[in-house]
């Protein structure tokens, strides 16, 4: 189902499809026809079951891979135009350090590897372990730190470029429940100070409705956009907020949109 917003979005797909060949020859559709509009400063929820093609989409707003149908525009030009001016940063599933460097030096690594001055790296990494809430432990390792503050490492990683878009691929789906949520408040914190535009990958129902401005649902065989549903609850979002009936209702709501599930 095509998302219905204007044409000026910061991000616009247009009947986007994807096409892989199996290992035996076989031609597998993977998306078919998703055309949807991001505004700058949305927080939107890629959310469907293994298959659906969510982090394929991901993949092709990052440049990562090419359509084989279909546009993508970021900001009115293509994804591989936007990558060059380093409008993205990425948020893996794992946090994907360096165990051999601190904190702040895996922090640093993008910025080295473009060349940015000593000085700069070192005033910018620092920002972005304060706004992840991790200054106290920048000379610690990887292996010191918790799951949760790994990807926390990670986030502040992937801000150090200085993104306009962050594409974050199901980055808490291998923490615990009680590290998830604490996670997803801080993640709506540094969302809030930073008025980045968020993609974020899920298949955790309750996850993208407590992140998200707008939930798009994807349905598997082959992939496509069955629902886009948007999240009107009141923020700054709160934990006690998960026990109100608006937020049972907008759960099953999206619950109930999923098609050949």
């Amino acid at each position: 189902m095509p998302d219905t917003r204007n044409n000026d979005a910061e991000i616009l797909l247009d009947d986007v499809g994807m096409v892989y060949t199996a290992s035996d020859g076989r031609n597998v559709q993977a998306l078919t026809s998703v055309s949807m509009n991001i505004q700058k400063g949305e927080f939107i929820s890629l959310l469907g079951p293994s298959g659906c093609g969510k982090t394929t989409l991901l993949r092709i707003i990052a440049d990562l891979i090419k359509p084989t149908s279909g546009r993508v525009l970021i900001g009115g030009e293509t994804p591989g135009q936007a990558r060059l001016k380093r409008k993205y940063g990425m948020v893996f599933q794992s946090a994907v350090l360096y165990d051999w460097r601190t904190v702040i030096k895996n922090i640093e690594l993008p910025l080295e590897i473009i060349g940015v001055t000593k000085e700069e790296r070192c005033k910018r990494a620092a920002k972005m372990l304060d706004l992840v809430g991790l200054s106290e432990f920048e000379r610690h390792y990887p292996r010191q730190l918790s799951g949760g503050m790994q990807q926390r490492v990670g986030i502040a990683r992937a801000l150090t470029l200085q993104p306009e878009i962050l594409l974050m691929d199901e980055p808490f789906s291998a923490l615990d429940e009680f590290t998830r949520e604490k996670l997803h408040i801080d993640l709506l914190k540094i969302w809030r100070k930073t008025n980045k535009t968020i993609i974020f990958v899920t298949h955790n129902i309750s996850e993208s409705v407590f992140l998200s401005d707008r939930v798009c649902v994807l349905s598997p065989h082959p992939g496509r956009l069955s629902a886009v549903i948007d999240i009107d609850l009141p923020r700054p979002r709160t934990m006690e907020l998960k026990d109100t009936a608006e937020f049972t209702a907008l759960v099953s709501k999206v619950r109930n949109s999923f098609e050949g599930v």
